[in-house]
């Protein structure tokens, strides 16, 4: 299938139009004609090599929303037309013991990225959701509930599973008292399903300017962590912080906030810390982990639980031509909430 999207040559290239051939489906494969697609803060460190194992070229995106338009003859739960959602996989080795469990997202085989991963079976490079199809097997599809408004939705299958995941880890409910580091696209989504799920939430940020945006959005308090006094008031006040920041970060003034054994777990940032050291944690016995994604029975159900309680990512749409500006906004920390391309913008010379 011959499709277009916008890719990037190098660490150091901006991303351009791009033309390629999706592969023939297999019997097992579903053809996807892209209507929205988010843009991560992981997709601008893959693109610019910051984790050291990108391959080029690459075209990225893995929050995807889209339209059936073809389906292989073992295909079963998905038709032509359906609206349908993927997300940050596209396949796993399906046998071993974690995703027997349902945690594809742990293959021991290390599951297939919907963008620079090589495929399974031929081994190609995966090219992912900045372009106008994509074809991906039937088991990674998943269903979009119609309550859902699609121009916004696409967020919810990276920065909403990889907040709701830890959040159902540590069964978070009424009477849980959840922290959120950051109020970008993970961390707003962190606070809308913290307070969807009962819990008392306090986002933690940099900016006086998110404040309102904070209150707005759920939490029941928001804490400019410059406010020495503020920071403070809140020691021991919390059992679980989400620490989305995206950037390497110094920790070591959010410990303090955490109740005895209280947990902070890292979303965002996957490397080094600044200035880390153990000491402010070990008398209260708190601990540090960090989580990725989910599998896709919880994404499933998380596509679900944001059509019952109307959650939906805070949205800003743009169109394809936009993305190098939205790299720069992204690299710079000026965007509130998630961008989205429209894909419509997107078209063949």
């Amino acid at each position: 299938m011959k499709t277009i999207g916008y890719a990037t040559k190098s660490k150091d290239s901006q991303l351009k139009p791009f033309n390629f051939e999706r592969r023939e489906l297999r019997s097992n494969d579903v053809a996807i004609e892209i209507l929205y697609s988010g843009i991560c803060h992981s997709d601008l460190h893959q693109a610019r090599n910051d984790w050291g194992f990108s391959e080029y070229p690459m075209v990225p995106g893995h929050e995807i929303i889209g339209k059936v338009i073809k389906v292989g003859n073992q295909v079963v739960n998905h038709k032509i037309g359906d609206t349908v959602a993927v997300g940050v996989m596209v396949d796993s080795c399906l046998q071993c013991d974690q995703c027997i469990k349902d945690e594809e997202h742990l293959c021991r085989e290390t599951f297939t990225q919907t963008y620079n991963s090589p495929d399974r079976i031929d081994n190609s490079m995966t090219y992912g959701g900045y372009s106008k199809h994509i074809v991906t097997r039937e088991k990674f599809v998943l269903k979009v509930p119609n309550s859902l408004d699609i121009s916004k939705a696409a967020p919810i299958l990276c920065a909403g599973i990889t907040t709701y995941s830890p959040l159902k880890d540590h069964n978070v409910g009424p009477g849980s008292r959840v922290g959120v580091m950051g109020l970008g696209g993970l961390g707003h989504m962190a606070v809308k399903l913290a307070n969807a799920m009962g819990a008392s939430v306090t986002a933690l940020t940099t900016s006086n300017n998110k404040v309102q945006m904070g209150l707005d959005i759920g939490a029941n308090k928001v804490i400019v962590v410059n406010d020495k006094n503020s920071m403070k008031e809140a020691s021991n006040t919390l059992d679980l912080i989400i620490n989305t920041v995206p950037v390497k970060h110094d920790i070591t003034k959010y410990i303090p906030l955490l109740d005895i054994k209280g947990e902070m777990v890292i979303v965002g940032q996957f490397g080094s810390l600044e200035n880390f050291t153990t000491m402010p944690m070990v008398f209260g016995n708190n601990k540090l982990s960090l989580s990725v994604i989910g599998g896709l029975k919880m994404t499933q159900e998380l596509l679900y639980f944001c059509a019952e309680h109307n959650i939906h990512p805070e949205s800003e749409i743009i169109k394809m031509e936009q993305i190098n500006d939205a790299f720069e906004r992204l690299s710079s920390g000026n965007v509130s909430g998630r961008l989205v391309i429209d894909m419509s913008s997107l078209t063949f010379d």
